[in-house]
């Protein structure tokens, strides 16, 4: 599927659409692909951010997110000091796909090194 995401920076005025692929339906969405999506949307804000540089590492986490309704669909938005950002729309049940960001989020927070 194609999606776009809609990116404005803290800096500017202008939104910047982003056109990203992502392999399956939002409805057969599991897990792995919610994570995918989330790098995706990501990485689109970081190429409006630094249009010559090369995709970079993303770590889930530093960011507020929300799903919202939009028409028969969601809409994914999500805040970091960089900017913000609105994927979709994607055609998921929206408590779903609430509760899929949750569980991807709790886990990559899960898999972080502990420093005492």
């Amino acid at each position: 599927m194609t999606f776009d995401v809609e990116v404005v920076l803290r800096d500017r005025n202008d939104a910047v659409t982003e056109r990203v692929q992502h392999a399956a339906e939002p409805a057969a969405w599991n897990d792995a692909d919610v994570e995918a999506v989330l790098k995706q949307i990501l990485l689109a804000i970081d190429r409006v951010k630094n249009p010559s540089a090369e995709d970079r590492v993303v770590a889930l986490r530093g960011f507020s997110w929300i799903v919202e309704p939009a028409d028969d669909n969601v809409v994914i938005a999500i805040e970091i000091p960089t900017g913000a950002a609105v994927a979709g729309p994607f055609a998921i049940d929206q408590a779903r796909l609430d509760s899929m960001i949750r569980r991807v989020l709790a886990a990559a927070a899960a898999r972080r090194p502990t420093v005492h």
